[in-house]
Formats: structure tokens, C-alpha cells, sequence
């Protein structure tokens, strides 16, 4: 007895240290370890302090695949807390990733936390950024690749190349003194330039451009076809993207294939992504400007002056880039030339996305609506002495005490779900206020804009279906122009200004999630909301448990256990050896029970 369970204890092992192995050279997981810390550079000739991720700006690629796992050990070597979101990623019944105040405890300096969750049914461009206290605007964002598995066709042929390209603005000041300048009520007022993978612009003029700035240089061979990754990471601008005498095929936006057509420039608004197919068909002997210009500003004169330029040089390129940059729109005489342009982005539904079937509309354009949120923001208001953001009137106050936190351990008091799920004019409010929703239900939003700049609005663990924009009020008349057939499904959207965009969501994920303004300067001020999609049967029915290595802030702060560092060591030997330890140690028990039997 006791010889045949040692030896199916020992075959055990051997079949864990075989799987351990294999998962670790396979594509089930996907380990990192990021050091998050600041560095020195001067991307507009002036020396800053920005956040880099093992040492670099922007921080390295995450290229995964359909279905993996990922986990990323962060090490906070920052002076303040810290958080990583990912935008766009869909966090699938895990919003204990979402790495945003409502749903995670900060890191704190010094310390490190392990996100771990799975890319389930997702392909796609997105991007990492860190959350709090406008620290996207010193950096420490970088791209995340997720790519379809071999099984699963691609409805355009293999490029040759994949470039990703970051555009936004930039300010030289750090990102604590435009903390304080919005604690003090002041406005940003103008970025200082534009960059593009966080370089500042080639002198395409020489009045406009000082002399020694480093620029982003694109190497491609003549010929050959490269997809381009393009994303808004600036602070609150809108920029249009366009590449000098070359076609952009656009196939894809923040994870759902597009239906293909060319565009000579996209207004790319602040946190959208997007995947473009640009031919290398020009004559290769010359370089070429690859613009980001900003796009719905003020009238100020220095600001229509400021470009983001980049160079794209053929191999064989024996000249500069020359002439004017390529136009920008002109919206003067067509203020509905970028609208039309958003409403012509549509889905690809007759390809596959994650799976091998075509990814489809769902038929959403015949599923009842059951519930309809009615999100407005206005001018600037004062609440308390302090000039805030609003929807709704509510300003968003976040507890010390994270809301998924306080459902887990049954505390009251710290938020209300009492949002308004309507405008009014009710007296404007800082308050912890969430937006309740039914799980399973369908949920028509829209999102008015009251003010004179375009914004943007993002929607953490989901995609939603861009159903409709348009300039005025939104009424249930505006119903009858929505696109019910082939919206385009991803997870932000712009408004413009004077306007409202109409998005309908499926919610089947539990959890409480996070809907912002991309644009830093009015999150930070408030212009936010969580919405909660509880599962009426209970807590873990359906949603991943906490995990283990959960961080304890606020009212919950006694719960927090000692820092336990991750080593950097990332080999596969390290698992099995835990592995192995682990199941030597239940081969051990199971020999004690049965010699003491």
C-alpha cells in the first residue's frame, strides 16, 4: 500500500515539473517584472523628471496573445503611490486588476504587487498608463499587443512590420505642478509641444523648431506593408495623425476589426487607439513627415503653430523630408468633417476577432434597452470654494477606502448609489456616488457636452457599441438615427462639443467599474463615476475572488500584512521548485496518514 501511493506521489511530481516546464516555454503565461521609477530627459530641450518603466519612455511593449495569462510584478521606486490601469482591457470578472482608486489600494513607494489576469477573448491595441494624480503626464505609459492565436484568420494579409507610435501633448512642467495648479483652481493653459514616442519634433521649420531636439525616425524598406499601432496619450488634446503622401488603411480600433477603407488623416481624441495598414508605395529615395497637430484649441496663434512631427525614412532614402507639412482638416466651412469622419469608423462583422467565427454585431441593434444613463458635463462649477468637473452635477469624491474593497468586507458609508442617472439642475455636489446597474442588462448611455472642447469618456472591464453622435440635445428621438447594425464596438469615445454620442453595452461583467474623462485635467477634478454590476445571487457566484496579495488602504488599512518582495528572477525553475516543494510536502502527509493507518 504504502509503495503504490509513494510511487503515484512521485508520478504526480514528475507530471507537475513537466506541465510547470511547459507552461513556462508555451504560451499560457506570460511573466514580467517592472521596475517603475523616474528618469531624466528633455524631449523639448528642457531637462524633466518623467516616469519611465525599466528605465524607459515609453515603457516596453506587452505583446501577448488571446487567452494568456499575464502577470506583472510592478516594483513602486516612485515617491508616491502607484497604480496601472489598462485601458481597454477588459479585465473579464476581475475588476480586482483594474488598477484604478475605486477598485484597487494604491502601491505604496518602496513596495511591489503582482497583476495577474487573463486576455480572455480579446485581441487588439491598447496601452498601460498609470492612474492617480495625473501621472500620465509624466510618462509611464507603454503599449500592450494582443495578438490572435494561430488558429483564428486575420482579415488582412501578415504585415511586414508592427509600429507603434504614442502621440500627445506635453507639458515641460512636472506632473506635481500641474497637480497644484489644478488644486489651486487654475487652468493648465497651453502644452508646450507635442510628442510622438515621447520625442519632440523634427525641424521641419526652422523658426518654429529649435535646433537639437532628438525626433522619432521610422525605418521601413520600400515595398513592404506595416501596421501602425497609433495612441493619445497627451493630457487633453485631440490630434490629428496623417502620414506625408501616404494612404492609411484603418483595420482596426481598441480591439474590433474595422470595416477597411483609407484615410489621408483620423482625429485621434485623447485615450483612443488605432491600427492602420500603411504601404511603403512612394518614391523611396526621400523621407517623409509623420504630423500630429492639434486639433479643436483656441485660437491662440502659438498653439496652431505647435506639430508633433516624426520622420518615416525608406532604407534607401538619400534626402530630407522637405516641403510643408501635410494640411490638417479644415473645419470652417465643415464643422461636421471629424464627426463624419467617427461615424464612418464601423465594424468588420463579417471577420473574426478572438475566435474564428465572424465577431458580428450580436443583432444589439434588437435587444431591449433596459436601463438608460444620461451623462452631462458643464462648464467648470464651484463647489466648496473650489473649482471642480462635474456629470451630472456630482463632482467625484473617491473614498480612502476603495468601493469593490468595501463591498467585500460589508462596510457602510463609504459610497452611496445615488448618481442621478438623468441631468438637473440640482445645487452641484462633491460625493462618493455610484451608478447602480442591472447584471445581464442592456444599457443605453449618452454622454451630452456642454462645453466648447471636444471630450473624451472611457468605460474600464467593457466595449461598448458607438451607436450615434450628432451636434444639440440628445432626446429619445435621437434614437431613430442610431446605427443598429455594424456600430463600432471598443471602449472610448469623443463628444464633440455642443453635442452628445449615444453607446450601448451588454453588462455581463460583474464588478464596479470605472467611467472617466480621458482627458487628465478634468478626471483629476472630478468628472468621473463608477457604475456597479453586482451579481444578485451573491459575491463570487460568477466574479474572481480577491486575490491573495490584495492591498489594504483606508478603513481596512489594519488588514494590510508586512511588504513580501518578489524576487527579479523570472526563470521557469523557480515555479516548479515552489511546485515541487509544495506537492513533496503533500507526498509527505500522505505517507504519515498511511504509516499511521
Amino acid at each position: 500500500m504504502l509503495a503504490r501511493v509513494v510511487a503515484a506521489a512521485v508520478l504526480a511530481l514528475a507530471a507537475v515539473v513537466a506541465s510547470a516546464s511547459a507552461a513556462a516555454a508555451g504560451d499560457a503565461t506570460y511573466p514580467v517584472r517592472w521596475e517603475v521609477g523616474y528618469m531624466t530627459v528633455a524631449p523639448l530641450g528642457v531637462s524633466q523628471k518623467v516616469i519611465a518603466i525599466n528605465n524607459q519612455f515609453p515603457g516596453p511593449l506587452l505583446n501577448v496573445t488571446t487567452n494568456w495569462n499575464v502577470r506583472v510584478n510592478v516594483q513602486n521606486n516612485l515617491d508616491e503611490p502607484l497604480l496601472l490601469t489598462w485601458d481597454g482591457i477588459q479585465m473579464r470578472m476581475n475588476s480586482w486588476q483594474d488598477g484604478v482608486a475605486g477598485t484597487n489600494c494604491p502601491i505604496p513607494p518602496g513596495w511591489n504587487w503582482t497583476y495577474q489576469f487573463q486576455l480572455k477573448d480579446q485581441i487588439g491595441s491598447f496601452f498601460y498608463f498609470p492612474s492617480l494624480g495625473l501621472q500620465r503626464a509624466a510618462g509611464g505609459y507603454g503599449p500592450v499587443t494582443v495578438n490572435n492565436r494561430a488558429i483564428v484568420p486575420v482579415p488582412f494579409n501578415q504585415p511586414d512590420g508592427d509600429i507603434t507610435l504614442f502621440i500627445g501633448d506635453w507639458y515641460t512642467k512636472s506632473h506635481t505642478e500641474l497637480r497644484d495648479m489644478l488644486d489651486d483652481g487654475k487652468d493648465l493653459g497651453i502644452p508646450d509641444g507635442i510628442l510622438i514616442n515621447a520625442k519632440g519634433p523634427y525641424r521641419y521649420d526652422t523658426t518654429l523648431v529649435p535646433e537639437g531636439l532628438q525626433y522619432e525616425i521610422v525605418g521601413v524598406e520600400p515595398g513592404k506593408t506595416y501596421r501602425f499601432r497609433v495612441h493619445n496619450v497627451g493630457t487633453s488634446t485631440s490630434l490629428n495623425f496623417r502620414i506625408q503622401n501616404h494612404n492609411m488603411r484603418l483595420v482596426e480600433a481598441e480591439g474590433t476589426y474595422t470595416y477597411q477603407q483609407n484615410y489621408t488623416n483620423l482625429d485621434i481624441h485623447v485615450g483612443q487607439s488605432y491600427s492602420f495598414l500603411v504601404s511603403m508605395d512612394q518614391n523611396a529615395s526621400t523621407d517623409y513627415y509623420i504630423v500630429a497637430s492639434p486639433r479643436f484649441v483656441s485660437s491662440e496663434a502659438r498653439w496652431h503653430d505647435v506639430n508633433g512631427v516624426a520622420i518615416l525614412q525608406y532604407s534607401n532614402s538619400k534626402g530630407s523630408a522637405s516641403g510643408p507639412l501635410p494640411d490638417a482638416p479644415d473645419d470652417f466651412y465643415d464643422k461636421y468633417y471629424s464627426m463624419n469622419q467617427a461615424r464612418s469608423i464601423r465594424m468588420n462583422v463579417s471577420s473574426g476577432a478572438a475566435r474564428p467565427n465572424p465577431q458580428g454585431s450580436f443583432r444589439y441593434g434588437s435587444i431591449n434597452i433596459t436601463q438608460t444613463f444620461v451623462l452631462k458635463n458643464e462648464s467648470p462649477l464651484r463647489i466648496d470654494g473650489k473649482r471642480r468637473r462635474t456629470i451630472n452635477r456630482v463632482s467625484y469624491s473617491p473614498p480612502e477606502t476603495p468601493l469593490r474593497l468595501a463591498d467585500l468586507h460589508n462596510l457602510t458609508g463609504v459610497y452611496k448609489t445615488d448618481f442621478p442617472t438623468m441631468p438637473s439642475n440640482a445645487p452641484p455636489r462633491r460625493a462618493s456616488s455610484v451608478l447602480n446597474a442591472s447584471y445581464k442588462g442592456f444599457l443605453e448611455m449618452v454622454f451630452q457636452n456642454n462645453e466648447t472642447d471636444v471630450q473624451t469618456y472611457h468605460l474600464d472591464g467593457y466595449s461598448f457599441f458607438v451607436v450615434g453622435m450628432d451636434y444639440g440635445e440628445w432626446t429619445p428621438n435621437s434614437r431613430g438615427s442610431y446605427n443598429k447594425w455594424d456600430a463600432i464596438s471598443r471602449s472610448t469615445t469623443q463628444v464633440f462639443p455642443g453635442g452628445w454620442t449615444a453607446v450601448l453595452v451588454s453588462l455581463d461583467n460583474v464588478g464596479i467599474w470605472n467611467i472617466r474623462a480621458e482627458k487628465l485635467d478634468n478626471w483629476y477634478n472630478g468628472q468621473e463615476v463608477y457604475v456597479k454590476v453586482a451579481d444578485p445571487l451573491g459575491y463570487n457566484v460568477t466574479e474572481m475572488i480577491a486575490p491573495d496579495n490584495t492591498l489594504y488602504c483606508g478603513l481596512l488599512e489594519h488588514l494590510q500584512k508586512p511588504q513580501i518582495h518578489e524576487t527579479s528572477k523570472k526563470s521557469s525553475g523557480h515555479a516548479v521548485a515552489r511546485w515541487s516543494t509544495q506537492l513533496l510536502a503533500t507526498v509527505s502527509l500522505i505517507v504519515t496518514a498511511v504509516i499511521g493507518s
